[in-house]
């Protein structure tokens, strides 16, 4: 071969990719197949003793034919919407056959893959490994303290590629602390001591089904039907914070008859609602089929009045059983943990269950109609002045945000956009809702589409998957419109503006004074913050008086205020939450700016806070001579409210 033709072979092989590379010489991962795991039942077994040190141990056997065997740790977590499976937090894996030690690779390209050879003779392999709980919340979601734990099966165990979840079985043992209680939706198969075995499954229906576990410990009977009993499972870092008085357990039983008058269905066997009543656990709701976890505040119960904002959260979560655990997107449903997703239907799982979320909370009591209204009024009023990023990103577009980034808190929120589909999908499902309405004289509305879309097949548990032509024709079947142009409106337009024409067919406009919105008000009460989004576009954290938000285009951001900006003073006096509200006020109508000493890392300079409208919070407000569709929409359905 000549010299020269050498020269450029050698120059074409470097200049291939090293991903190519890689890819040619890493061994295959088998795709999912729908058949059974012929090698057997995988046993699981955590000890979730070791509260001093946050850590979960695993022991997990895997029934393993000899030869290469791919391994995965779910990366596409259900509910998530994401590829967050923590797997940073795995530690420790060393993988045994007949008390040998076994190689094991990452896969090069899939983080998620692990390559070993199962020798000749061997049936089966033992894993063992740690799944360290985060122990602060910038660590990730915190599953561990003294008093409470949580056990999320996908993040403590490994799988084998190539089948589908829900035909690989396995059995899970948990070794619990001494004397502590538990809720899941497994079904148990014994007790001894602080072990807990449970039946064998479906690794689907494992992962599916989450427990929850503490030292303090409730469980409530919400509906103690034989055929689908319903429980609450409530643990606190205390026992006093688990109190429940009659009325709120009232509330919470309304919740469940709600939902049967809403879906006229259930599909479910049994649910287990696991709440977690705690400032050290993390706050979450995840919904599963036949339970959901669910971390509040530590005065949830204690200081109802004013954790208002989290009461609609078991509303929304046990929603989900039958709109987006029954009836699932095409593209969201997966054949296990490793397949991506596609996420453009998350206005509909989960816009729509944030509304049925909304209404079911006024419905069973655990909102005030007032209150569902304020919050209303909150997320009308923020799309309308404190979203600016409505101007160039569709709310479609959003539904991509769990992927390109699922737990970032962006510096400018309000022009980078988030997961709004949650809350703008309130706007536009009542803007379909007063639609039917309207189109059919009062007598149809989202009521009737929840019970043609979820409330088939009564007792199925297999998921319903659809695609938007689903959700369109049901619409249609209801009431004959142009409901693709409708949406294609809604989800592809730009801003500025909200969609509120919902809000207006149904009887009510958004206005805006200086007294608080009950809603705003609890949300401030939770994050800890004072804020003036509506008033002068800024948040600040009332622990340290760092600014927590500016809106893009505001007063603030044009006084050159960010994110991390500590308050030192205002108009020369020492800062306080108060004194800024009272600057705030006197400033209206007048053409003075207000100075604000700021700190900024090691600087300090004075900005110029150019805001004279006063303080500003958003309320609906009645409009006479109309039909108050809003009101009907609260009213309970249950047969004797």
């Amino acid at each position: 071969m000549p010299e020269k033709f050498l020269d450029w072979a050698l120059i074409a092989l470097l200049l291939v990719p090293a991903t190519a590379l890689a890819a040619a010489d890493r061994p295959a991962i088998p795709a999912p197949r729908d058949v059974p795991y012929a090698p057997g039942t995988l046993t699981l077994r955590v000890d979730a003793t070791d509260l001093d040190h946050r850590v979960f141990r695993v022991h997990e056997t895997i029934p393993a034919n000899a030869g290469p065997l791919v391994l995965f740790y779910p990366k596409w977590l259900p509910g998530n919407h994401s590829p967050t499976g923590p797997i940073a937090l795995m530690q420790g894996l060393v993988i045994t056959a007949d008390s040998r030690s076994l190689e094991w690779h990452r896969d090069p390209v899939d983080m998620y893959a692990f390559h070993v050879t199962v020798p000749r003779g061997v049936r089966r392999i033992e894993l063992a490994f740690q799944f360290t709980s985060p122990v602060n919340a910038q660590q990730g979601r915190m599953t561990m303290t003294p008093d409470l734990l949580g056990v999320q099966w996908e993040k403590m165990l490994l799988y084998p590629a190539g089948y589908y979840a829900a035909r690989i079985p396995i059995e899970a043992t948990l070794r619990l602390p001494p004397g502590w209680a538990y809720g899941t939706a497994l079904e148990s198969v014994s007790r001894a001591g602080d072990e807990v075995t449970f039946r064998a499954t479906s690794l689907e229906t494992l992962v599916d089904s989450p427990l929850f576990a503490g030292r303090h410990a409730k469980r409530l009977a919400l509906d103690s039907r034989a055929e689908s009993p319903v429980w609450l499972n409530v643990f606190g870092d205390r026992a006093a914070l688990i109190d429940i008085s009659d009325a709120q357990l009232a509330a919470h039983r309304n919740l469940v008859a709600e939902t049967d008058a809403l879906f006229g269905a259930r599909h479910y066997a049994h649910y287990d609602f696991l709440l977690a009543v705690s400032d050290n656990f993390a706050k979450v709701g995840l919904e599963h089929h036949q339970s959901s976890e669910n971390g509040v505040p530590a005065g949830y119960f204690t200081d109802w009045d004013h954790l208002g904002e989290y009461r609609d959260l078991l509303a929304h979560e046990m929603t989900h059983s039958w709109n987006g655990k029954f009836r699932r997107p095409a593209d969201l449903w997966t054949p296990n943990y490793n397949v991506p997703m596609r996420t453009d239907l998350l206005w509909v799982y989960e816009g729509q269950t944030e509304f049925w979320g909304d209404v079911l909370a006024a419905r069973s009591g655990l909102w005030t109609p007032e209150f569902a209204r304020e919050a209303l009024a909150r997320f009308a009023a923020e799309y309308q002045f404190q979203r600016p990023g409505r101007t160039w990103r569709s709310l479609a577009d959003t539904t991509s945000q769990p992927i390109i980034d699922y737990a970032g808190d962006p510096p400018f929120e309000s022009w980078a956009r988030d997961v709004d589909y949650y809350t703008e999908g309130v706007l536009i499902w009542l803007d379909v809702d007063t639609q039917l309405r309207a189109l059919t004289g009062e007598r149809r509305s989202l009521d009737d589409f929840a019970r043609a879309f979820c409330g088939m097949e009564n007792g199925r548990m297999a998921p319903l998957t659809y695609a938007l032509d689903d959700v369109i024709a049901t619409l249609n079947d209801i009431a004959a419109h142009d409901w693709r142009a409708f949406f294609a409106a809604r989800l592809e337009g730009l801003g500025p503006g909200a969609p509120l024409d919902g809000i207006t067919r149904a009887g009510w406009r958004l206005t805006f004074s200086d007294q608080p919105n009950a809603y705003l008000a609890s949300s401030e009460t939770r994050k800890k913050q004072l804020n003036l989004g509506d008033s002068a576009g800024l948040i600040v954290s009332t622990e340290d008086a760092t600014v927590a938000g500016v809106v893009w285009g505001s007063a603030a951001f044009r006084a050159g205020l960010v994110n991390g900006n500590k308050l030192i003073a205002v108009n020369g006096r020492e800062y306080s939450a108060d004194l800024l509200k009272e600057a705030i006020r006197e400033a209206a109508g007048r053409s003075d700016p207000i100075e604000l000493l700021v700190k900024n890392y090691d600087t300090y300079r004075t900005v110029k806070l150019d805001w004279h409208s006063g303080l500003r919070y958003p309320h609906l407000e009645r409009v006479e001579g109309t039909p108050d569709r809003l009101s009907v929409l609260y009213a309970p359905r249950r047969a004797n409210p």
